[in-house]
């Protein structure tokens, strides 16, 4: 007989909600993994709107308060798909509880709070996980695999850069221009998945950040509840550059203010022996350039990476070239995810606590540059 289902519960109802309960409901048929799932409770604020979604998404059942979770024995997996300032009392509680915690990037608004939270994490018996999920994008997997095969050789240079174009001055005073909640604005939201995902690629830290500058175009923004117009206290855009442990210097820009970009995630590693490039925006490729090919075929090669014999986590979908999209890689983390709870190995690395407090540490120092003007070590940062 398999085992009993995981009972889950989720914190949060809004897009990142939507998005994992979709995963959730779609890992079952997918993967078929040792032990599924089964979606016990969903907590959020509007208690008005939860009965649907639970309705909408096969949840058992709801709350309006969040803490009911922590004290429910059945629970053993919770997520955390709350604002940035709720990131730690949540995932702190429930670690206290027992239960393992699948929490949102950035791990937390503020350094502060992460590595609150990586310490609760490092005193529990219980497993952490963040949801940087574009390390699971087949196209990823394949070129973390080829610059462990040092195809590229050294790596020299890491571009990266996250442009968005939906926070005009139209955009309402939402949540994440509220420093008090989301701890920065593009930086936090954009710029954790690049410093993730070239932390990812290359197996290497960030030493240095050399310079950075953080600037607010949108100033004011309507407040949807009172209509008027409130100060936005977060970042439109942050621009830093890095330089890694094994010598490679990186570039990485994030914006909410990029006309014309609607999702242009793009991270490119350039070695002494190739380069790869990824657009989230064509995700199902990468782009290859193989130092060792003779001089008169030489130039980029586009690799479609949908090969189920091949390419990780395609084989739980469709035959070769019938693509992938955005929500497939939350299922794959997900399947990830279970595959650790059932004592198994993920197909890719997953980033928990102490993971993710890397990358936070990155982002901190980007944000004390920008604000002292001066280089900052990370050895003196966290």
């Amino acid at each position: 007989m398999p085992p009993a289902p995981l009972p889950l519960a989720m914190l949060g109802q809004a897009f990142m909600g939507r998005a994992h309960s979709n995963a959730f409901r779609q890992v079952g048929p997918a993967f078929a993994p040792t032990r599924g799932l089964r979606l016990k409770t969903v907590a959020g604020r509007d208690a008005k709107a939860l009965a649907a979604f639970a309705a909408r998404y096969g949840f058992e059942g709801w709350t309006a308060d969040w803490r009911e979770v922590a004290r429910d024995p059945e629970i053993e997996l919770v997520d955390v798909a709350t604002p940035n300032d709720l990131h730690r009392e949540m995932s702190v509680t429930m670690l206290e509880a027992g239960k393992h915690v699948l929490c949102e990037k950035p791990l937390a608004g503020t350094l502060e709070d992460a590595r609150a939270m990586r310490d609760a994490a490092a005193k529990s018996d219980a497993k952490t996980f963040v949801w940087f999920n574009y390390r699971r994008c087949p196209a990823i997997a394949l070129a973390r695999t080829l610059v462990r095969e040092g195809r590229l050789g050294a790596i020299r240079h890491v571009r990266a850069r996250y442009l968005q174009s939906w926070g005009g001055p139209e955009t309402p005073l939402l949540w994440r221009f509220d420093r008090d909640r989301a701890g920065s604005g593009a930086h936090g939201d954009l710029n954790a998945h690049l410093v993730d995902l070239a932390r990812f690629l290359t197996g290497e830290e960030v030493t240095r950040v050399h310079g950075a500058v953080a600037e607010t175009f949108v100033k004011q923004r309507k407040d949807p509840a009172t209509g008027k117009l409130g100060e936005s206290t977060v970042d439109d855009c942050v621009l830093f550059l890095a330089s890694f442990e094994g010598g490679a210097t990186a570039s990485f820009e994030a914006t909410r203010l990029a006309t014309g970009h609607h999702n242009g995630n793009v991270i490119e590693l350039n070695g002494e022996r190739g380069s790869v490039r990824f657009e989230l925006e064509d995700m199902n490729v990468l782009w290859f350039f193989d130092g060792a090919d003779a001089p008169r075929e030489a130039g980029w090669r586009r690799v479609l990476a949908t090969s189920p014999e091949h390419h990780p986590y395609v084989d739980a979908w469709w035959p070769d070239g019938h693509i992938i999209g955005y929500e497939h890689t939350f299922t794959n983390q997900v399947a990830d995810v279970l595959r650790v709870l059932a004592g198994e190995r993920p197909l890719q690395p997953l980033a928990d606590f102490a993971d993710a407090y890397e990358t936070q540490r990155v982002l901190e120092a980007a944000l004390i540059s920008a604000r002292e003007g001066c280089a900052v070590n990370l050895a003196d940062v966290g």
